[in-house]
């Protein structure tokens, strides 16, 4: 199981990473708006996470012979997730303190332009401005900052994790009883 779990693990993990090592220099310097950006980093790690399902059909098929109950399967799909998140998170924390520290600091002015540019009231712009600040002394934490980093991705990998589950699990067939002897 270890090895299954490694290598769609790593796999997905790489995906979520390339994705997001990619999009946020664009952001960053302004080629790609941060919606977008949210848009296609969603979208790979649905994409990224579909390595849950191919992670427990392989399970299922080489190592379980051919059934899986909900439970295992789900654990299977959960550790699979976790790998993929642990590398997602170590991506960011490298890309984030090494590269761009200023990314909050950018993306605190990309929310408040876009709430002018929607005619929001200035004090609406000043409660957002107060919630980022708070924010950003939370994010500068790096056990706050992993934390959240974490956050993003898990949840979209448990519903991955929780509908392949249900799709793969596949009980043993049960030898058909004998005919009655007439």
């Amino acid at each position: 199981m270890r090895q299954i779990v490694l290598k769609f693990g790593l796999i997905s993990g790489f995906i979520v990473s390339a994705v997001t090592a990619v999009m946020l220099p664009l952001c960053m310097r302004g080629v790609v708006d941060f919606a977008d950006s949210e848009v296609v980093g969603y979208t790979a790690m649905v994409l990224a996470f579909l390595m849950v399902f191919f992670g427990i059909r392989t399970y299922r098929e080489e190592v379980a012979g051919g059934t899986i109950g909900f439970g295992k399967a789900f654990g299977v799909g959960i550790l699979i997730t976790l790998v993929a998140c642990a590398l997602y998170v170590v991506t960011w924390e490298i890309v984030y303190w090494g590269f761009i520290p200023d990314f909050l600091d950018e993306y605190t002015a990309y929310v408040l332009e876009d709430l002018r540019s929607e005619g929001a009231s200035q004090a609406a712009i000043e409660q957002k401005e107060a919630q980022m600040e708070t924010f950003a002394e939370l994010y500068a934490n790096p056990l706050f900052n992993v934390l959240i980093t974490f956050l993003e991705v898990f949840p979209v990998g448990l519903v991955v994790t929780l509908v392949s589950a249900g799709i793969l699990r596949r009980r043993p067939v049960s030898p058909e009883p004998a005919a009655e002897p007439g």
